[in-house]
């Protein structure tokens, strides 16, 4: 077998044993490394530009910024990642088909991603493209430290490849098939249907076998690392039945828009082993100091990956960074598909949804929260204009800005008041009442929508926050607080009433509009605008009941009506 790598120079054989040192006190020999803060780092799967991005994109990437942006909340340290996947045959056939160069043709389409991210109000850290030069370099660093420890081998390799999923297909998992347009006979992949071809050629082979063992282990040790259960039941059987080594590079005349392979300018690195080195590179990786290897954030607390990917994160990957002895990635979100009047979006049949569009039409808060609040994860979901409609009408027009509206704006009681003035009230007692259900209700909804985000599950957290806006709603209109205004001569126990009244929903906008944060953020600084809450007190241990009594005096107007409330009336509603 050809040397893999040459080390040409003295800097370069000193930074592998720097990396090789960085390697063994990650697994804990080095007791300095306790010391440096990991930032929480959560990323998406970097987004493929041969074609533009549908509304699955726009789902994945909310669904990370939401958990960065929770564990901002929280006050902790959080990094974001995202980015392209710029290299490999679709991209270079995509290419050749516009008549460009492949370099112009990923940067046209980055362009629209990085796009798709600012429009989605997406709070990334990083945008990574594999064509980046630290990226390269980080690729051909982790190709030399595998091939170091004899995981890579060259042979001959031949089987079922797939141009459109990247990746070659056991014999078991390939069946043919009939076109029903055409009549011609194909084989496809059982798993996807897209079409495969036999290929004969000689590359690089990961032994991915030799880690079988130590990968069952691991998902035995860790049976909820993959998010939902039941796909992770899907990885097991893969390795137990499907497990092959891994051919890990291609023939420079089939493919060369890519890497190359370290040493052999006619092989290039495949798409996918590239790919996934991605999470490392904005890691720092390799330059990590030793102690401080988890500075930049790895191990990832969370991938966000599409269902249609499991085995690559969730197979492939685990089993490079075991190769390395490498920290594995905490869990791995493998969320469901967004489907079209019940059918798989398909560009072909052109069903699929312009995330720009949406946005445009909806707006990105309501789009994010659409999102969040009816987005598959163990199943898929169905997109459609009127599911937005109710979802905003319902939950976000008539629920949250209807409260919002009927606390903040009349003028027959002064929120400020009633706020500064709460903590001299006499306590509710243990004796249930209309008030102290709703002061029950607050005081638990802090804790019941961080257990949903602890188990990634941001539409259960939303269901949470919009459950007590409902109830805040009905309990408003029990209380009466109008009709108690209106009398002349107040009792002091209908004054304390009405002003436990008004202070109970003043908090429940207070409390949910900071845990509205994560998931339509621009909505809820307006919301906490206009209920007047200090821009300092707007972390998650703000949301508590009796946490914050210096609120109350508007920073945004209320309005008047409800064209200029916090969620208005939608221009179009079909």
């Amino acid at each position: 077998m050809r040397r893999l790598w040459r080390l040409s120079s003295l800097r370069r054989v000193r930074s592998s044993h720097v990396l090789i040192r960085t390697l063994s006190t990650t697994n804990g020999a080095n007791t300095n490394a306790a010391a440096v803060e990991k930032p929480y780092y959560v990323t998406t799967p970097i987004f493929y530009v041969n074609a533009s991005p549908h509304i699955g994109h726009m789902y994945t990437m909310v669904l990370a910024d939401s958990f960065k942006r929770w564990q901002t909340l929280k006050g902790n340290k959080a990094l974001l990642c995202t980015g392209t996947d710029e290299h490999g045959m679709k991209i270079q056939r995509a290419a050749a088909l516009e008549d460009v160069p492949p370099r112009q043709f990923c940067d046209a389409n980055a362009a629209i991603f990085k796009d798709l991210a600012q429009r989605s109000r997406i709070d990334n850290d990083f945008f990574v493209r594999t064509t980046d030069p630290d990226h390269v370099e980080a690729v051909k660093h982790f190709w030399f430290l595998l091939n170091q420890k004899g995981f890579i081998y060259e042979s001959k390799h031949e089987g079922w490849y797939c141009v459109s999923d990247e990746c070659f297909y056991p014999e078991s998992l390939i069946e043919k098939t009939v076109d029903p347009m055409s009549g011609q006979v194909r084989m496809t992949s059982i798993e996807t249907g897209s079409v495969v071809e036999w290929t004969q050629e000689k590359n690089y082979h990961f032994r991915m076998t030799a880690l079988k063992d130590r990968l069952l282990q691991f998902y035995e040790q860790n049976p909820e690392w993959v998010v939902p259960a039941s796909r992770m039941s899907e990885v097991v059987n893969w390795v137990k039945n499907n497990l092959e080594d891994l051919s890990i590079s291609r023939p420079v005349d089939r493919l060369s828009w890519g890497i190359p392979v370290p040493d052999d300018p006619g092989q290039t690195v495949y798409v996918w082993v590239d790919a996934l080195i991605n999470y490392l590179t904005k890691a720092g990786f390799p330059g990590w100091t030793p102690g401080a290897e988890h500075a930049g954030g790895w191990p990832a607390d969370v991938h966000v990956i599409g269902k249609d990917i499991v085995r690559f994160h969730c197979v492939y990957w685990p089993a490079l960074l075991l190769a390395l002895d490498l920290p594995l990635p905490k869990r791995i979100l493998s969320h469901a598909h967004w489907t079209l009047g019940r059918k798989k979006m398909s560009k072909s049949t052109g069903n699929v949804v312009n995330p720009f569009f949406a946005i445009e039409r909806w707006g990105a808060d309501p789009m994010r929260f659409f999102l969040l609040h009816d987005g598959g994860i163990a199943y898929d979901s169905d997109y459609s204009n009127a599911a937005i409609v109710e979802r905003y009408k319902k939950l976000l027009q008539w629920g949250t800005g209807n409260l919002t509206s009927r606390i903040t704006r009349p003028k027959s009681w002064d929120v400020r008041f009633m706020v500064e003035t709460a903590e001299r009230l006499p306590p509710l007692g243990e004796k249930p009442s209309l008030l102290s259900e709703q002061r029950q209700l607050l005081l638990v909804l802090p804790e019941a929508v961080s257990r949903h985000m602890d188990q990634l599950n941001p539409a259960g957290a939303l269901k949470e926050i919009m459950a007590v806006m409902t109830q805040t709603n009905k309990f408003v209109t029990d209380a009466e607080p109008w009709n108690l205004v209106k009398a002349k001569d107040l009792k002091l126990r209908d004054e304390q009433r009405l002003r436990w009244t008004i202070y109970l929903a003043a908090e429940a906008l207070r409390i949910s509009g900071i845990l509205l944060q994560p998931f339509i953020p621009d909505k809820a600084e307006e919301m906490l605008d206009i209920v007047g809450v200090d821009r300092t007190r707007r972390r998650f241990e703000d949301a508590r009941v009796g946490a914050d009594f210096t609120y109350g005096t508007p920073m945004r107007d209320p309005g008047k009506s409800a064209y200029d409330g916090l969620f208005p009336p939608l221009p179009v509603e079909d």
